[in-house]
């Protein structure tokens, strides 16, 4: 299964859901963004400037920030490698069978109609809708700069457009494939790209 090129364009990464400061082995520490916060406040708390810090996460001349994302506190290291060092997700829903791996690299978990459905991350929902064919009622969660994950085949979804939501918060009930067999399909992709979820998320 594939999401358009305009989901593609846009970055993915996988995030911490504590806001607290994460000291790497090879670069600085990093730092997940909390509802709360505002990148003055995340300097003053460090004993940092906040034009260094945000020239080393390559912010906008507006210093905007958002719930989820994970900031690096030093300078040589590049954001996106900061969130991948930083990996950690949640199942998406309750497991009640194996997982199935699709070509296009998402996996399917079946499940119970109307069995919750969980964001994987926290993060801000960039898409709901059943435009897209082949997904029926789709929740797409941008993660940090490089990471988005995907929720299809939903029978509602519980959150809207530009929502922020937390780990483990519920975001939809499951629905039906085509084969009318309750299911979940998920996807993670980083940089455009998709990936294999299995590994990022627990054994």
């Amino acid at each position: 299964m594939r999401l358009p090129s305009s989901i593609r364009a846009v970055g993915l990464c996988c995030v911490l859901l504590a806001g607290c400061a994460d000291t790497t082995l090879d670069g600085p520490a990093v730092y997940v963004v909390r509802p709360e916060d505002t990148l003055y406040s995340i300097a003053w708390r460090h004993d940092l400037d906040y034009r260094d810090l945000a020239r080393w996460n390559n912010l906008g001349a507006d210093f905007r920030i958002a719930v989820g994302q994970v900031l690096v506190l030093g300078p040589g290291r590049a954001p996106a490698a900061a969130e991948a060092a930083a990996s950690k997700w949640m199942w998406p829903t309750e497991r009640l069978g194996e997982p199935r791996t699709l070509p296009g690299r998402g996996i399917l978990l079946p499940g119970r109609l109307g069995q919750d459905v969980r964001a994987a991350g926290a993060g801000r929902v960039v898409y709901t809708g059943s435009g897209l064919r082949g997904y029926g009622n789709l929740i797409i969660i941008k993660h940090g700069d490089t990471l988005l994950s995907a929720y299809a085949h939903n029978r509602e979804m519980l959150v809207h457009e530009g929502q922020e939501v937390a780990m483990g918060q519920v975001i939809a009930h499951m629905g039906e494939d085509a084969h009318q067999s309750p299911v979940l399909y998920f996807e993670i992709r980083q940089n455009g790209k998709a990936v294999d979820p299995l590994p990022l998320l627990p054994r």
